[in-house]
């Protein structure tokens, strides 16, 4: 840390950071043991060893705390935090004005049975929304707002067409259930939607993954979710009353969208599921981790990252491309793509229609006019 030669006092440099999406304060001075008690005493204070700085919390009084036990001691170098504290101020400002509504609208959500995924997901969209608008409040928010939100924000930042579209959802959501004198809705464009085909193994690839597990109960995991067509969070969610092994039947109950569902179940897999069973005793979920309660979504990810590994598979794969492979490999072996859609708990036949541009089965049929020349 250099001196700075207008001051006889060694400079600090102050600056406001953000740590998951709260205001930190950071402190760079050099080591002057005469003020480290002043610095641990900070509530909350820590030291980043990587950037060799202190950082604490902050709040007024932790940042008054700090300015008055470094007095007449450094040099500090903080207008850059003061203003950037000006504006932070402001937006927490502009958030607590929301806050009520947005208390008001949790609530509401939850008496709709919407999932805490999606809960969280609009509570985020709206708190990065309410800063930035900063102070302007959502009720008096005009499309011209919206567009500089997505130009200064949203593509400034790099983000996802479907991250904007988290946005629209939860402010048209807000904006239903609070009112909006000026605005119309439909003046809330979404983004324009890039068309991706769903990624897919081959049958033979999905079979050297399942090939490549030891363990019963990944290999149970990961059978179900491609046997049955299963999201991530459905498979955990299974309980084992679920399985009618009577009736071939896998009971899949509030889905994606608060819908119940049933699937065929595979006596092969039928086979697996009775085997792992008797060896782990699930109490209350089909799948529970180490300590009882329902498995990791993380644990399950790395498990399937590993049976690629051992499977030889460089291809980028998530856990999601095998319901994507369910779907295809049935429609790719003639099932009606309506009963597609009914097993994958699709709400509109369009998400099912997709898979019908990465089917084989069509493709394999055309001849090429290369091969007349």
């Amino acid at each position: 840390m250099k001196l700075n030669q207008n001051y006889p006092l060694p400079l600090a440099r102050v600056r406001l950071i953000k740590i998951k999406h709260k205001a930190w304060v950071s402190l760079a001075i050099p080591y002057l043991p005469e003020v480290l008690p002043s610095i641990r005493a900070l509530p909350g204070v820590q030291w980043n060893a990587s950037h060799r700085i202190w950082q604490f919390p902050y709040t007024p009084d932790a940042y008054k705390a700090m300015k008055d036990g470094l007095l007449n001691q450094v040099a500090l170098d903080g207008q850059e935090a003061d203003s950037q504290i000006v504006e932070w101020e402001a937006k927490e400002q502009s958030l607590a004005a929301h806050q009520r509504d947005f208390e008001n609208l949790e609530t509401w959500m939850r008496s709709q049975r919407y999932s805490p995924q999606t809960i969280k997901t609009y509570m985020d969209s709206l708190h990065v929304l309410a800063r930035w608008l900063k102070p302007v409040r959502l009720q008096q928010i005009k499309a011209d707002d919206l567009i500089r939100f997505n130009n200064e924000y949203i593509l400034a930042k790099g983000y996802s067409a479907t991250y904007q579209n988290q946005i629209v959802n939860a402010l048209k959501l807000y904006l239903r259930r609070f009112g909006h004198p000026q605005l119309n809705l439909d003046q809330i464009h979404r983004p324009r939607r890039a068309f991706r085909l769903p990624h897919v193994l081959s049958k033979q690839e999905v079979k050297r993954i399942l090939d490549s597990l030891t363990n019963r109960k990944h290999r149970a995991m990961l059978s179900l979710i491609y046997a049955c067509g299963l999201r991530r969070s459905e498979v955990l969610s299974l309980r084992p009353s679920d399985i009618q092994s009577d009736r071939g039947l896998l009971f899949v109950g509030n889905a994606k969208g608060a819908k119940d569902r049933v699937v065929p179940l595979s006596s092969k897999l039928l086979i697996q599921l009775r085997e792992y069973y008797r060896d782990y005793r699930p109490k209350v979920f089909l799948f529970e981790g180490q300590g009882g309660g329902k498995y990791a979504p993380k644990s399950l990810q790395l498990v399937f990252r590993n049976a690629l590994e051992q499977a030889g598979i460089r291809k980028p794969a998530t856990l999601h491309w095998l319901r994507h492979s369910y779907a295809t490999h049935l429609l790719e072996s003639g099932t009606d793509i309506r009963y597609i859609q009914e097993l994958l708990g699709h709400s509109s036949s369009r998400t099912t229609e997709i898979y019908t541009h990465v089917s084989n089965r069509q493709l394999q049929q055309i001849r090429s006019p290369f091969d007349d020349l």
